[in-house]
């Protein structure tokens, strides 16, 4: 499989990324579950499918982005310039379903320092992905569950495709997406051939 690079612009690369079903991420799940990881793997995918961030975002994410003092789930997740593709920084708003996945690895990996990277990869607790890595793990979950066509773009623009499809302005999926021009936004979201027919029917 070929993997797409992480970068956030309009190109074909990202214009190409496979768009999920909901009946399709259920069969991604379906296959995190039978791998090892699972929980950490799930999470890292949802806060694609379900937040919209970048994949080089989710690898930089610490403990205490994510979590409290006291070890509950934020409600947001600031995310800062540092942190962003284009060196903006954004808020990140969790979801009740997204908090819970969240808070199941968060039990079961638990934390040893604040400072360290949220999701851990194989080889230790300190040391967390980069966004290249987990692009690479991403591909391999997509191909296991045999998703042709998905890459580590497929999250973000699947959440950016749905929100637009249950009639949110794109003024808003641009802030959320963390964009600069509406046109880029734009650029995310699929129309598949059955809702173009349905547009037409309306005239």
């Amino acid at each position: 499989m070929q993997l797409t690079q992480t970068h956030d612009s309009g190109d074909n690369s990202m214009a190409q990324a496979k768009t999920l079903t909901t009946t399709e991420i259920e069969r991604l799940l379906a296959h995190i579950n039978t791998r090892k990881y699972a929980a950490r793997n799930r999470s890292m995918m949802l806060l694609t499918h379900w937040a919209g961030l970048r994949v080089g975002e989710v690898a930089c994410l610490r403990w205490s982005d994510v979590t409290t003092t006291d070890g509950q789930i934020k409600d947001e997740i600031r995310l800062l310039p540092d942190m962003t593709k284009g060196r903006h920084a954004r808020t990140v708003f969790v979801s009740a379903k997204l908090k819970a996945e969240l808070r199941a690895y968060a039990e079961q990996a638990k934390c040893v320092d604040r400072s360290f990277p949220f999701f851990a990869s194989q080889k230790s607790i300190r040391a967390g992905f980069n966004a290249n890595s987990l692009a690479q793990t991403f591909a391999l979950l997509y191909e296991g569950a045999g998703l042709e066509g998905a890459s580590s773009h497929s999250g973000r623009r699947t959440f950016l495709t749905n929100l637009a499809n249950k009639g949110t302005a794109i003024h808003i999926l641009k802030t959320l997406a963390g964009h600069r021009s509406i046109s880029t936004t734009a650029a995310y979201l699929y129309s598949s051939p059955s809702q173009l027919k349905a547009a037409v029917e309306l005239v």
